[in-house]
């Protein structure tokens, strides 16, 4: 009985100490790949480089809103893949003359360096930085979070006075959804990269928008209800039925959320 019991033990801590030391292995995607927005369908943005504040120099993909009054979406994606992944998401925004800049992280694309919570608040920031740059108005731009984007883009929007803040398939913290996939495993003392969104989206000072596939399987649709319930108003919560994590675009999305930047204007 003793041999089982430590043959259990030994299996669980081994798994354990896997999940601590190579966690950023399992939270982190990246895809390699020369980033051409004609090759990937959008033509209208260029190719641009955002200076970080620890001397990067990352690849964006970037157009102009078409007219002054227009709003400008920064684009954090999530953990997989790399931009040209996410052309026909852009898609809608383009249409509408909306500004986009979408972001590659380090990592990412062709982007040196390591993708961590505190290098990727840092990418974010200097995103924000070219915006203001290239003249785009703080009150004018919409900063917009995919997946693991969601954490990214809380943090460099707390206390700023952007148009509004969107969140595809958001999360609490990443200790939340880590509990959830690895609920016999101490999330709290694992997780090093938490993007605890649940104790600052209380710093938010813009309109929120959050949205959410109810078959969601990568990020429990409860937590971004239980980010939804902390948030100050002005908020609304779009949830879709039928969606899952990566398909909300095919259920109407785009159409949601631009009717909500439209009515927010």
């Amino acid at each position: 009985m003793m041999s089982y019991l430590f043959v259990a033990v030994t299996i669980y801590v081994g798994i354990g100490a896997f999940l601590y030391f190579f966690q950023r292995s399992l939270m982190y995607h990246p895809a390699s790949a020369h980033l051409d927005p004609a090759y990937h369908g959008v033509p209208e943005l260029t190719a641009v480089k955002v200076e970080t504040e620890d001397g990067l120099e990352l690849t964006a993909w970037f157009r102009p809103p078409a007219n002054e009054g227009a709003l400008t979406v920064l684009y954090l994606h999530g953990n997989a893949g790399h931009i040209g992944h996410r052309s026909e998401k852009i898609r809608p925004y383009i249409d509408a003359g909306y500004g986009i800049l979408l972001l590659s992280y380090r990592g990412y694309g062709t982007n040196h360096g390591y993708p961590t919570e505190a290098n990727l608040y840092k990418d974010g920031r200097g995103a924000l930085d070219f915006l203001a740059g290239k003249h785009i108005p703080i009150f004018k731009t919409v900063i917009y979070g995919e997946s693991l984007g969601t954490g990214i883009a809380v943090e460099i929007a707390q206390d700023k006075a952007i148009f509004s803040l969107v969140l595809e398939a958001p999360f609490s913290s990443m200790v939340d959804a880590a509990s959830h996939h690895f609920k016999l495993f101490p999330a709290r003392l694992i997780v090093r990269d938490r993007y605890d969104s649940l104790s600052k989206i209380n710093n938010i000072k813009a309109p929120l928008l959050i949205i959410h596939g109810k078959k969601d399987g990568t990020i429990p649709y409860s937590l971004a209800r239980k980010l939804y319930n902390a948030a100050p108003n002005p908020k609304e919560f779009y949830d879709f039925p039928a969606a899952g994590h990566n398909d909300l675009y095919e259920h109407g999305a785009a159409s949601r959320i631009i009717e909500f930047l439209e009515s927010n204007s």
